[in-house]
């Protein structure tokens, strides 16, 4: 290892020479290769740290004087790679004038490079991730970018960066991308054919994704019958979690054929129910629709507007059928409230005398058999 080479003849005259003691110094350590190498990764060690304090540290101090925390978050996953980029290249240098096999010497230059690239991907997909939570979170600037279109960006911006990531490894070890890619159509046909379900899982989430028939803290309801809130949106599948504290997965391409009812669709996440309930004939009619209005006015959870309202739909087998229009703040409420008006209707119909019919027959007998044609058959 030449640690000192004679300098060009250009700068020789302003390029001081070396004293005398340094030339000493170099021309022992260009005897050892390997004291010479554990020298100079010493040194890009120690310059490795100064440009982690003088660029990484230095730049922090400015930043803690701003409000928002997210240039301070980008720094602390930038800090690492830009450490190890200054000390994988002392590493480097070592490395190619210490190993004398050139393949081993090329591998171990390319295990360096590589090793490099993956640091750097983690680090800029982290910093990606916290772009998009920033924009996110400040929708009103940036429309494209809200809860519902996060994570498609997630993935394309995920997908860019993997890509560009491989096509830097492969040009490291001097492999030419364009045969590689080549190929890849040929292959894509076979994996699509065998992978055709995880594919139109993934497509089918983008266009979920886009289209936003529903989004995360939804509840919906499914033509297969499940009812749940969204907890999750991937790319290959979609995360129900039922009012039984169970969670169902349903993959994309089914939720895109899917019928959905959005509960929280619409203009507001408010949704009426609809309380249905019998009075028997001969009942006040309007006693009864003032009773059942009263019941749904006095409850805590029952939206003041719109104002429930009550509507006489029929005339049933048994009785006066009725039912009870309100409307409760969340869809996740519906069980609990249906449960707590049904309770309120039959005591208030108790307390008013409005009687809840029930089935009944009225059998008539119009002649009684004789007796003696009774006897005589008996």
């Amino acid at each position: 290892m030449m640690l000192l080479a004679a300098a060009p003849p250009t700068y020789s005259a302003w390029l001081p020479a070396p004293p005398p003691w340094a030339e000493r110094a170099l021309d022992a350590l260009n005897s050892y290769p390997l004291l010479a190498a554990a020298v100079v990764v010493a040194v890009f060690y120690v310059l490795a740290k100064l440009t982690d304090f003088l660029l990484v540290r230095g730049i922090k101090r400015l930043t803690r004087r701003t409000v928002s925390e997210l240039d301070d978050d980008v720094l602390d996953r930038l800090h690492r790679p830009i450490f190890l980029t200054v000390f994988f290249a002392g590493l480097a240098l070592a490395v190619a004038d210490v190993v004398q096999l050139v393949w081993l010497r090329d591998a171990t230059l390319h295990t360096l490079a590589t090793i490099l690239i993956l640091v750097w991907l983690v680090a800029l997909m982290g910093v990606f991730r916290l772009l998009l939570d920033a924009l996110g979170r400040n929708s009103e600037n940036f429309p494209l970018i809200e809860d519902r279109t996060i994570p498609l960006f997630d993935i394309v911006g995920k997908i860019l960066l993997v890509g560009g990531a491989s096509y830097m490894a492969l040009m490291t070890w001097d492999i030419d991308p364009t045969a590689w890619l080549a190929s890849a159509g040929v292959i894509g046909i076979a994996v699509g054919f065998a992978a055709k379900d995880t594919l139109a899982n993934l497509f089918a989430g983008f266009f979920i994704v886009a289209d936003a028939p529903y989004k995360l803290g939804d509840f919906i309801v499914l033509d297969s019958g499940e009812r749940g809130r969204v907890t999750h949106v991937g790319i290959r599948s979609t995360r129900l979690l039922t009012r039984d504290d169970i969670e169902v997965t349903v993959p994309n391409a089914a939720m895109a054929n899917a019928k959905i009812i959005n509960e929280s669709g619409g203009p507001w996440e408010k949704e009426r129910i609809r309380i249905k309930v019998s009075a028997a004939y001969g009942s006040d009619v309007d006693q009864v629709c003032a009773t059942l209005e009263e019941v749904a006015r006095v409850h805590d959870h029952v939206c003041p507007e719109p104002t429930p309202r009550v509507r006489f739909r029929t005339f049933g087998d048994s009785g006066l059928d009725f039912e009870l229009l309100c409307w409760i703040d969340e869809p996740v409420l519906r069980g609990r409230l249906s449960h707590e008006l049904n309770m309120e209707v039959y005591k208030a119909f108790g307390r008013a005398g409005i009687e809840i019919p029930y089935p009944k027959r009225d059998v008539y007998i119009k002649t009684m058999p004789d007796r003696n044609d009774a006897k005589e058959g008996a």
